[in-house]
């Protein structure tokens, strides 16, 4: 064989190499997981801790994991479930929408009380962004029932960061001394003043950075982890007294494979690992281990903190505060 085609030879065995991976992928075992949360869990999980899962499985048994996602306001989510979109695990802003998971027939009851901590992977405070400077002077939940504020916030109809808003709004009041009355004029002077909604938390925060209202009323994580970033030009106002929000996770058991069982068992295990509780910290959530909360400086202190087991739990809190109250007589004061 000559040397012209010895070299040609060469080049074809070169080009078969280099092609050879696309033209016959490997059989390297792959597994897919579905995952589903509330919207401001986007980041987090999609840059923190699916990437880390992944490499620690492939670490423990050499197969690869795809991870199948969709964040987007916790109700609508949970909506999609229940019409039968195949989400395997549910990360839920509030446990009312996994309760109507129990009644749509998805899980068949509580389950998530099984869970670590009673199903909350991790909490974050309500708080108050306002403009850069703090033109309007906003030192508390009060400050926004004053005439002339106008406030941006969530629709409580597919938000659960909205529920969990109207439960800040309200419960302040009774946790720093004031009374159900005083609770629902703050509750009402709010309301009066909101001038945009939007679906979501993460679609409130987007009107409010393009020019909407003075004040939101979010998740103090939405405000440290892109504040930390230089990613947002306002500021967190703390108020006296505010709700930590408890964020659950589902596991939704009719739509896992037997062969898939011990990787979301794993899956599951991880998020309460302390590596993935410090990757919720450094995302701006707070770590149920209370221990973790101490690695993010940027966490601000509040004087009167509640969850909602303060008010009686989610269902309860539901009929008589947000249905009770905001629903039928706020809401009907200022839209009759």
């Amino acid at each position: 064989m000559g040397s012209r085609a010895a070299f040609l030879l060469f080049l074809l065995a070169l080009g078969a190499f280099a092609v050879w991976p696309w033209v016959f992928p490997s059989a390297e075992p792959l597994r897919t997981l579905a995952v589903y949360g509330f919207s401001i869990l986007g980041e987090v999980m999609q840059e923190g801790i699916f990437p880390a899962f992944q490499e620690e499985w492939k670490a423990k048994t050499g197969e690869s994991i795809e991870f199948v996602s969709s964040f987007a306001a916790s109700g609508t989510v949970t909506n999609q479930v229940i019409l039968g979109v195949p989400a395997q695990v549910m990360i839920l802003s509030l446990e009312l929408d996994a309760l109507r998971l129990v009644d749509a027939g998805v899980v068949p009851g509580p389950t998530w009380k099984d869970l670590p901590f009673g199903g909350v992977l991790n909490r974050t405070p309500f708080i108050i962004m306002v403009r850069e400077g703090n033109p309007r002077r906003v030192t508390d939940f009060a400050d926004l029932a004053q005439p002339g504020i106008g406030i941006v916030h969530p629709d409580p109809l597919t938000s659960g960061g909205a529920q969990w808003a109207i439960l800040a709004e309200y419960g302040s009041v009774l946790f720093s001394g004031g009374d159900e009355a005083q609770a629902e004029e703050q509750l009402l002077g709010i309301w009066r003043n909101v001038v945009a909604q939007a679906g979501s938390a993460r679609a409130a925060r987007t009107q409010f950075e393009t020019g909407f209202g003075d004040a939101l009323i979010t998740y103090e994580q939405e405000a440290v982890y892109d504040l930390g970033r230089g990613r947002l030009t306002a500021e967190i106002v703390y108020p006296r007294s505010t709700i930590l929000s408890e964020h659950i996770v589902v596991v939704v058991d009719d739509n896992i494979s037997s062969d898939d069982r011990a990787v979301v068992a794993a899956f599951i295990d991880y998020l309460w690992s302390d590596a993935a509780q410090r990757i919720f910290v450094e995302h701006g959530f707070r770590s149920v281990n209370e221990a973790l909360n101490a690695g993010q400086p940027a966490f601000g202190s509040i004087e009167f903190p509640f969850t909602v087991e303060d008010l009686g739990g989610w269902q309860a809190a539901r009929a008589e505060i947000v249905e009770a109250v905001w629903k039928d007589h706020v809401l009907a004061t200022i839209q009759p």
